[in-house]
């Protein structure tokens, strides 16, 4: 199925919320339970792509562009991981959609933590892929202003993007052997470069630590997965977030780096499946 054959499967939905209006797509199974996605930095929904495919005959699926990424309004100020929190509530209010499945990826995986923590009685389960429960190192911290400073002043994403988001988000398995999902990072340089500079400074710079925060999570099933080789949040990173999570599971995938859920979704939808069989929830679909 081609780039745009499966988006145009998709209604899309612009729902205002008070990070923005965020661009939402929504299609598969109607009257059936909710999985909601919410991508990492510097990608949009289409990193979703074969998880759509693979899961939309059997669940409604919820897709979203993040703040001030592909169609969502851009953004204008720094913000939370509970402002993403509130502004994902908004979404499912105006969806009405009562319970979800939250999946994401890096940033998405931080959100998918920490709302259960705010939104328990929205939450049937989470999916956290390449994500960190942990404040922003130096290293990081340093990294992101000089990105983030970079990114503000221009009108068009710097020449240098690809080469970043290829340092970040591949590993060598990656660049060895997954061609499509190296030609689909080049998504990074259309993306607004002010958009990114907020979006940077916050997801990057100003996270904090969430330990403690997700000690609270009692009542919620919590799938992490990881990439042995990702080397923004390391195996390590996401294993002590998982352990931070009260019965929470975690799967590390071999020759997998930090977007896992594009660049080896056979495997990250087989370890879904087996994580959704296991919930014992009522559907909710959008209205």
């Amino acid at each position: 199925m081609g780039e745009d054959e499966w988006l145009d499967r998709l209604e899309a939905v612009p729902v205002a919320t008070a990070l923005g209006r965020l661009h939402v797509r929504v299609g598969g199974a109607k009257d059936t339970p909710v999985l909601l996605c919410w991508p990492t930095l510097l990608t949009d929904a289409s990193m979703w792509q074969y998880q759509f495919e693979h899961f939309a005959d059997r669940y409604r699926m919820i897709l979203i562009d993040g703040p001030g990424h592909g169609r969502s309004d851009p953004l204008r100020r720094r913000f939370t991981m509970q402002d993403c929190a509130d502004a994902l509530i908004e979404v499912l209010d105006a969806l009405g959609v009562d319970r979800m499945v939250l999946i994401g990826n890096s940033w998405g995986g931080m959100l998918a933590t920490v709302f259960p923590a705010y939104y328990p009685q929205r939450t049937a389960g989470v999916v956290a892929i390449n994500a960190t429960a942990s404040a922003a190192t130096f290293r990081q911290r340093l990294r992101g202003r000089a990105l983030a400073t970079i990114f503000a002043g221009r009108k068009r994403m710097p020449w240098f993007t690809y080469r970043l988001v290829v340092a970040a988000f591949s590993g060598p398995t990656a660049r060895a052997e997954r061609p499509e999902f190296m030609e689909f990072l080049h998504l990074a340089e259309r993306q607004d470069p002010a958009s990114m500079a907020w979006a940077i400074r916050s997801v990057l710079v100003d996270r904090r630590d969430e330990h403690e925060l997700l000690a609270g999570i009692t009542d919620c099933p919590v799938l992490v997965i990881a990439g042995e080789e990702d080397s923004e949040f390391p195996v390590e990173v996401s294993r002590r977030m998982a352990d931070a999570i009260p019965g929470s599971r975690l799967k590390v995938l071999r020759h997998t780096s930090h977007l896992a859920a594009r660049e080896n979704p056979s495997v990250v939808n087989a370890v879904i499946d087996d994580f959704l069989e296991g919930l014992k929830w009522p559907p909710h679909a959008t209205s």
